[in-house]
């Protein structure tokens, strides 16, 4: 007789049900087990992931505050005449703070040249039959410009324009109605970088300042069009540039000069350390460190209403631990602050810091000892210094938090391995039942067609009577 696929249909019996709650019975405390153990570890990893992104953001902040450059910087405060702005300013950190009165006396310019009176009729007037080279400087700055033969002033325009070599060379027309003028401006400022142009062939001599043959070409440059220095007045003292940008004419300090004073006027220049980048710095220390201890409190604390995830973590208890060391650790060569609490910082009965004027406020501090402040945080021995360390342990590459992180997410993977290893072996465990279901009901099936066929005999033999219920 041939295997029954459809466990029961042989024998009549609920066999399905049977197979299904004995895979059930197999399979769902096992699955169980699998999705607790899943929940718990998705939230430690989330916990994990919380606190590290905490600890990055505090991390990124000690960065800033472990930098001594960052409590070096310095502020200019300028006020400018009423005439308008005659200068900006931008101080470095090398700069000591002070009090400035600057004058702009005059700019510095580039030369201007243009062509003599009739020498073109119109933009289409060609400069040179044969063609030739034009040669251009300033300074120490120069080019060459080759012109084919016939180009125009138009074409000697766009040439210069367009030219890949060009320095600092802008050329225009101007048409003033009765003839056209080529005009060349240089942008080489500083006296004696007056634009010289010669040339290969005296046919260009109308648009060179210097001839083919020597002396004054057609290009001239005219009383007050001469390239010039710039020149400022620093609390009475002059200072000469070749550009209108002034570095370090008070050291440490680039001043560009902007317009030329008016008669009397000038701006008033106030360099000071920017205590306020600092201040900033130092409340986004305590926002980032306070929300280290929050996240860790949230994530540690025994709570009914939710999953906590480091409960009872010795991990975190350690880290707890070593962020109050560090924070309360001695200072040396920090002047007269001893610890970070003496720059006008304290820790309340949770954990948390914040500002705190019992020993003194951090505007004093900075009032009386700015300097030793940058020492405090970012010295040798600086708190920043040894927390921008403290947390690297944790959350750098190959740090404490990084390792648990992954051991974690090895964790989840081996156990998708191993949900996938059950579910096979009840797979493998249907597959047996029902091969042994099935031959059980074959074995019904055969053993109630032999009692039908037995029943059928019998009822066939002389005498034999069956019983019958009354209608």
């Amino acid at each position: 007789m041939p295997l029954i696929t459809s466990a029961g249909v042989g024998s009549g019996l609920d066999l399905e049900s049977i197979i299904s709650a004995s895979v059930n019975a197999e399979n769902a405390p096992k699955m169980l087990s699998f999705i607790e153990r899943e929940e718990r570890l998705q939230v430690e990893l989330s916990s994990l992931g919380a606190v590290k992104s905490a600890l990055s953001q505090l991390k990124e902040t000690m960065e800033k505050l472990a930098d001594p450059d960052n409590f070096n910087k310095r502020i200019a405060n300028i006020t400018q005449p009423a005439s308008g702005d005659i200068i900006s300013v931008s101080p470095s950190s090398d700069i000591s703070p002070g009090d400035f009165d600057v004058q702009v006396t005059q700019l510095a310019q580039g030369s201007r040249a243009m062509s003599t009176p009739g020498a073109f009729a119109d933009s289409s007037a060609v400069v040179s039959a044969s063609g030739g080279t034009l040669s251009f400087a300033a300074g120490a700055s120069s080019f060459d410009l080759t012109l084919e033969a016939g180009a125009t002033l138009s074409d000697l325009r766009d040439a210069i324009n367009n030219a890949d070599n060009n320095f600092g060379v802008t050329a225009n027309i101007i048409n003033t109605g009765t003839e056209a003028k080529l005009v060349l401006t240089s942008n080489e400022t500083g006296a004696g970088n007056d634009l010289v142009i010669t040339n290969d062939n005296a046919e260009l001599d109308s648009v060179s300042t210097v001839a083919n043959a020597g002396g004054a070409g057609g290009m001239t440059i005219a009383a007050g069009d001469e390239a010039q220095d710039a020149i400022i007045n620093v609390d009475g003292i002059e200072i000469v540039n070749d550009s209108n940008v002034f570095k370090d004419a008070v050291q440490g300090m680039t001043i560009t000069a902007k317009q030329v004073s008016e008669t009397g006027e000038s701006a008033k220049l106030n360099v000071a350390v920017d205590r306020e980048s600092v201040t900033k710095l130092i409340d986004k220390f305590i926002e980032s460190y306070n929300n280290l201890v929050g996240t860790i409190a949230y994530h540690t604390s025994y709570d009914e209403e939710r999953e906590v995830g480091l409960r009872g973590d010795a991990t975190m208890r350690s880290l707890s631990d070593q962020l109050v060391g560090t924070l309360s650790s001695t200072l040396t060569d920090a002047g007269p602050f001893t610890s970070i609490f003496d720059v006008g910082l304290s820790v309340d009965n949770k954990g948390y810091l914040e500002k705190s004027s019992l020993v003194r406020s951090l505007n004093e501090a900075m009032d009386t000892n700015y300097d030793d402040i940058g020492k405090a945080f970012a010295g040798p021995n600086g708190v920043a210094t040894k927390l921008d360390e403290l947390l690297g342990a944790f959350v750098d590459s190959g740090g404490i938090l990084k390792d648990r992180e992954q051991d974690l997410n090895n964790q989840l993977d081996d156990l998708e391995d191993d949900v996938a290893n059950h579910e096979y072996r009840m797979e493998e465990l249907e597959i047996r039942l029902r091969k042994q279901y099935s031959n059980l009901d074959v074995l019904l099936a055969q053993m109630q067609s032999t009692q039908q066929y037995l029943g059928a005999q019998l009822a066939s033999l002389p005498g034999f009577k069956t019983n019958k219920s009354s209608s």
